[in-house]
């Protein structure tokens, strides 16, 4: 059984602000989650934030861009990307 995806409208509003590069590593990070679930230890700096909430480095340097997501609703298996952006701002 394959995950279901989607994006907060906070996130909506950021990924458009994203660069066009930085964008498409997300929505990569968003097909290997769909397929393979919100444990992502194989992206860089990969970490659980707490039994539901994740997070990892979509671009490292200046300015870093992170993801975070968390598991919505386990039983119909629903991960909702909470914030697209720069480190600096990112919710953890």
């Amino acid at each position: 059984m394959s995950w279901q995806t989607r994006l907060s409208k906070k996130a909506q509003k950021q990924v458009v602000s994203l660069p066009e590069r930085i964008r498409a590593i997300l929505f990569q990070l968003l097909r290997e989650i769909e397929q393979s679930g919100p444990v992502r230890g194989d992206w860089p700096n990969y970490s659980k934030l707490s039994d539901d909430k994740h997070h990892c480095h979509l671009k490292k340097g200046k300015p870093t861009y992170v993801a975070v997501w968390e598991v919505s609703r386990k039983e119909i298996r629903l991960v909702e990307v909470i914030y697209a952006g720069t480190h600096e701002k990112a919710p953890y």
